[in-house]
């Protein structure tokens, strides 16, 4: 190459070999991993060639000591216009998760790749490429600054574009370091739990006597430890007496290094919407008259328990019961005292029998009962005969005495069925025997073909 070749022509016909220099830096740059390798490229290109453009541009005497001490010229873009590539390129990395060092390691790394190969194939240097090699490290600090000045606007937009959002929010959000502490908290925190903010900052959640504490602290030491974000429910009711449901995320805050240094948590108030599928599940799994299981829930709870008895070789006892004559009660009353008759009828159900077993309305006047671990046939003979008693008394509707009698059958699993229909219709079939047979019978399924 030319003793008296102008640095700016250096710059371009020496570019590629640059480039490979400063892409083998690049891949030491962690953001620089998840950023497109060409586009990478290209940029460093533009800095490079924009660069050259530059040095071969006329310079007063005070445009060059500006640019010495790192200042531009008024309107900094092409022709006085828009921002320059340096403020472009400090706006770029910023977005792209850069650091500041970061952001400065890449013009450290461009003007050690151009120096570098500018050395060895130049070891005599004329007056006036010593002049432009001046220049060239006065760009370079020129676009430094113009890098870090647009990159610390850019993040203090950013912050108070954050900042807005999070006092505007509805949603309580809040920060705890790494003990647990709250470090920073919005209003709508604030005023969900009730305090002043004063009271909150520095505590932890156990300070303030939240009784989810100690089913969120071991979700704060996972998101911490692992980096990753985690979602979940608690029921609470703070000091405002605001909601009662509330689902959380929990995301880690990592600082330049990647290290967690504080977590974020976001509350969302779900009571309504909680309470509303609850009851629309509620309705759709019980009775609405006596608010006892309906058939599908019943069969699903024989289903469960079925899947237990077979890993505990528990049995199950079902009992399948009908009101005996309550047709010709409800002819008789009304409808709205035979509704009243089978709420009452369920109560009594309920209290024949312990918490852990179900009591269900069938439909109608069809009721069912389901035993968890009656070890003996007399157990539940016991358990059919209080049924059958608790029925025999009477009924005071509309200041009217009512009698009424049940038949119940009963069907034993495993031994007469393993399946919940099938235990369900088996003691429908004993329940059939039994009304035969008169009311106030009880029959086991086991004994219809005897």
């Amino acid at each position: 190459m030319p003793m008296n070749v102008r640095f700016s022509d250096f710059i371009r016909a020496e570019i590629e070999p640059i480039l490979q220099a400063w892409e083998e830096f690049a891949e030491t740059i962690l953001p620089a991993e998840r950023m497109d390798r060409s586009g990478l490229r290209d940029h460093a290109r533009e800095m490079l060639l924009a660069i050259a453009d530059d040095l071969e541009s006329h310079q007063s005497e005070e445009e060059r000591a500006a640019k010495s001490k790192g200042h531009g010229p008024e309107g900094k873009g092409p022709k006085g216009k828009g921002p320059s590539w340096a403020e472009v390129h400090g706006g770029d990395r910023h977005s792209s998760g850069f650091s500041v060092m970061e952001t400065v390691s890449e013009f450290r790394a461009l003007r050690s790749s151009v120096v570098s190969l500018w050395s060895k194939t130049h070891l005599i240097v004329s007056e006036r490429q010593l002049g432009d090699l001046t220049r060239f490290h006065e760009a370079i600090d020129q676009a430094v600054a113009e890098s870090l000045e647009h990159y610390a606007t850019v993040k203090e937009m950013e912050t108070r574009l954050f900042g807005a959002i999070l006092v505007a929010s509805p949603d309580p959000i809040f920060v705890l370091d790494l003990e647990g502490r709250f470090i920073y908290a919005n209003k709508a925190t604030a005023d969900l739990f009730g305090l002043e903010l004063e009271a909150i900052l520095g505590k932890t959640a156990f300070d303030l006597g939240f009784s989810f504490a100690s089913d969120i602290k071991p979700n704060l030491v996972t998101v911490i430890a692992e980096q990753s974000s985690f979602r979940g429910k608690f029921i609470h009711r703070f000091n405002s007496g605001i909601g009662e449901r509330f689902e959380y995320l929990l995301a880690p805050v990592l600082d330049e290094h990647h290290h967690t240094e504080a977590t974020v948590c976001i509350l969302q108030d779900v009571t309504e919407r909680t309470l509303a599928e609850e009851k629309v599940w509620h309705n759709a799994h019980h009775d609405l008259l006596t608010g006892l299981p309906n058939r599908r829930l019943f069969l699903d709870r024989l289903d469960q328990e079925i899947k237990q008895a077979k890993r505990g070789k528990a049995p199950i006892a079902v009992l399948f019961m009908d009101l005996d004559g309550f047709k010709d009660i409800n002819d008789s009353l009304g409808h709205d005292a035979g509704d009243r008759i089978l709420s009452e009828v369920a109560e009594r159900l309920t209290d024949c029998v312990r918490e852990a077993d179900t009591v269900a309305r069938m439909g109608g006047d069809e009721f069912t009962v389901m035993l968890t671990g009656a070890q003996q046939r007399k157990d539940v003979e016991f358990v059919a005969r209080a049924i059958i008693n608790a029925l025999e008394r009477p009924f005071r509707i509309a200041e009217q005495t009512v009698g009424l009698s049940a038949s119940i059958g009963v069907s034993f699993y495993p031994q007469d069925a393993c399946s919940p229909p099938a235990l369900l219709e088996a003691a429908d079939q004993a329940m059939y025997k039994a009304k035969d047979s008169g009311s106030d019978r009880m029959c086991f399924y086991d004994t219809l073909y005897e």
